[in-house]
C-alpha cells in the first residue's frame, strides 16, 4: 500500500521524505560496506569478497527486493534480486560491483584504507568512490521508493558482481547461462563518474581492454657483468628494443594490424567532445607535467576517450635494490595493456601484438608473449537513446545545468556483455568525481554526492516509467 507523506511536508514526495528521515543510518550503512576489504585481485581476500556479497544481499532483502540470492560464477560471486510487480512497465536491470582494488602503497594513506573515516564531509576508504558509494545509493533509492511510496515505478532486477576490478572474467559465461533471468529493457550502471562535482555528464562510451605479458630469457643464470658483459645479450636491453619497436615518437602504434578495425571519429563525435570543458594548462598542472603527449591529429580529450592505446604498465628484471650490483640478469619481463575503441576485438589485438613479438625476436634471447585475462570489448551508446534522454532530464534538474556528453577512457566490461547477450544498452549513471583518487591512496567520496545520487536514482526510475 502506498504511503502518502506529502501532507506532512508540502509537495515533497513520499520517497524523498523517507530518504531525509533515514539519512543518519544511510551513512553508517555505507561505512559498514567500505570497511569490508573486498579486494578481488588478492586470493587472501576472497573471503572478504564473499562477505561483501552477503552484506549486499542482506541489504537487498531488508529493503524489500525479492528472490535475492548469492550465485556462484566459478570465481567471485554475483548477487541477484528482483522486484517485478509493475505491470506494463519496463524492466530495468540495475548493475554495480562490490569488489575493490588493492590498497598499496599503504604508507601513503592518511588513515587506514578500510577505516571509512569521515572528514570534511567526505568518507575515506578504498572503494568509497569506486563504487561502494554509488552502489549503496542505488539500493537506498530503491528502498525509499518501496517504503516511501509502497511500490516501484518500474520492474527491477539487480545484478551486483564481485569481480569487476579484475575484468569480470566469469561474468560473460554467467550472463549467457542466465540470459532469460537477466532479460530486460535497459541496464542502469551505477559504476561511473560525473564530469565534475558541479558539471553533470552523460557517458556514451567506454574503451575496451586487453593485456599481454612479455618474457625475455637469456642465460641460464644471472651473470657477472664484468666477466660476461659484451659477450652475452642482456635480456633487459633486448626487451627495451622490442618495446621501443611498438610505438612511434608521438605515441602512434606501430604494431601491424593494430588500427585495422578502428572506427574513425565522425564530425559529430568530435563536435560533442569539443563542447566538453577542458583546460589544458590546468590539466598539466594537476598531473605535474610540462607537456602532454600523444597521437598527432587528435585533441587530448579525443586521445584519452576515443583512441586506442598500447601502454607499458610495468617492466622488471635484474637488481632492484639500493646501490649497485654488477649483474647481467638472466631474464626480463614487461606487462602491456591496450585500451580499445569500436570495433576492435581483444583477441585480434592480442594476436597482432604476438605476431609483432615473433617478428622482432632479438639475438641471444628467447622472447615469448602470453595473453592475460579474457579482455573487454569497447562499448558505445547513442546519445539520444531513450535511457540517456531520461538521464539527461534528471541530471539537468539536479545540477541546474545541461549535462555534457563524454566518454570514459577506462573499461567496464559488462556493458558490452549486456549489449551482445541481452540486446540491452547500459546507461552509465554513477556519481564519483575525477578528483576522488580512485585506485590510489586516500580515495574518498563526498557525502553531498551520496545525497545527490540517492535522489538521482529515485528520479531516474520514475522517468523511465514514463
Amino acid at each position: 500500500m502506498a504511503i502518502d507523506r506529502r501532507g506532512e511536508t508540502g509537495l515533497m514526495p513520499g520517497w524523498e521524505t523517507f530518504m531525509q528521515e533515514s539519512q543518519p543510518g544511510a551513512v553508517e550503512g555505507l561505512q559498514e560496506l567500505i570497511r569490508i576489504p573486498s579486494i578481488s585481485a588478492l586470493p587472501e581476500h576472497s573471503g572478504d569478497v564473499t562477505k561483501a556479497a552477503e552484506c549486499v544481499a542482506d541489504r537487498l532483502r531488508a529493503v524489500g527486493i525479492e528472490d535475492v540470492s548469492i550465485m556462484p560464477t566459478g570465481g567471485h560471486p554475483v548477487v541477484y534480486g528482483q522486484w517485478l510487480r509493475a505491470a506494463g512497465k519496463p524492466t530495468i536491470l540495475l548493475y554495480g560491483h562490490f569488489d575493490v582494488q588493492p590498497v598499496d602503497p599503504i604508507e601513503l594513506w592518511d588513515a587506514g584504507p578500510f577505516s571509512a573515516e569521515i572528514r570534511d564531509d567526505r568518507i575515506y576508504g578504498r572503494g568509497a568512490s569506486d563504487m561502494k558509494g554509488s552502489l549503496a545509493a542505488l539500493i537506498l533509492a530503491v528502498e525509499a521508493l518501496l517504503k516511501g511510496e509502497g511500490a516501484l515505478p518500474v520492474n527491477v532486477k539487480f545484478i551486483l558482481e564481485g569481480q569487476e576490478e579484475i575484468g569480470s572474467p566469469q561474468l560473460p559465461d554467467f550472463v549467457v547461462a542466465r540470459r532469460d533471468l537477466l532479460s530486460c529493457d535497459l541496464v542502469i550502471s551505477a559504476d561511473g563518474q560525473q564530469y565534475a562535482v558541479d558539471q553533470p555528464s552523460i557517458e556514451m562510451g567506454l574503451r575496451g581492454l586487453c593485456a599481454v605479458e612479455i618474457d625475455v630469457r637469456g642465460p641460464s643464470r644471472d651473470l657477472h657483468s664484468g666477466s660476461y658483459g659484451g659477450a652475452v645479450q642482456n635480456p633487459i636491453h633486448a626487451l627495451v628494443r622490442l618495446l621501443d619497436s611498438m610505438r612511434g615518437e608521438q605515441g602512434d602504434i606501430l604494431v601491424e594490424g593494430f588500427y585495422d578495425d578502428v572506427v574513425p571519429l565522425s564530425n559529430e563525435d568530435r563536435r560533442l567532445m569539443a563542447k566538453v570543458p577542458f583546460d589544458e594548462e590546468a590539466y598539466k598542472r594537476e598531473l605535474g607535467v610540462k607537456d602532454l603527449f600523444g597521437e598527432a591529429g587528435y585533441s587530448p580529450v579525443e586521445r584519452k576517450w576515443a583512441r586506442p592505446t598500447l601502454e607499458i604498465n610495468g617492466i622488471f628484471g635484474g637488481f632492484q635494490g639500493e646501490g649497485t650490483k654488477t649483474v647481467l640478469p638472466s631474464e626480463a619481463h614487461a606487462k602491456i595493456t591496450c585500451r580499445l575503441v569500436p570495433n576492435q576485438e581483444p583477441d585480434q589485438v592480442i594476436a597482432a601484438i604476438q605476431h609483432h613479438v615473433d617478428r622482432n625476436q632479438q639475438p641471444g634471447v628467447e622472447i615469448t608473449s602470453t595473453p592475460e585475462g579474457s579482455g573487454a570489448r569497447p562499448y558505445l551508446i547513442p546519445p539520444d537513446q531513450w535511457g540517456n534522454r531520461a538521464a539527461r532530464e534528471v541530471l539537468a534538474e539536479l545540477y541546474g545545468k545541461a549535462p555534457v556528453y563524454t566518454r570514459t577512457g577506462g573499461s567496464v566490461p559488462v556493458c558490452a556483455i549486456f549489449l551482445s547477450e541481452l540486446g540491452s544498452y547500459t546507461v552509465l549513471f554513477g556519481f564519483g568525481a575525477p578528483d576522488e583518487p580512485v585506485h590510489a591512496p586516500n580515495e574518498f567520496w563526498r557525502l553531498s554526492s551520496f545525497d545527490r545520487a540517492r535522489r538521482a536514482y529515485s528520479l531516474l526510475l520514475h522517468r523511465l516509467a514514463a
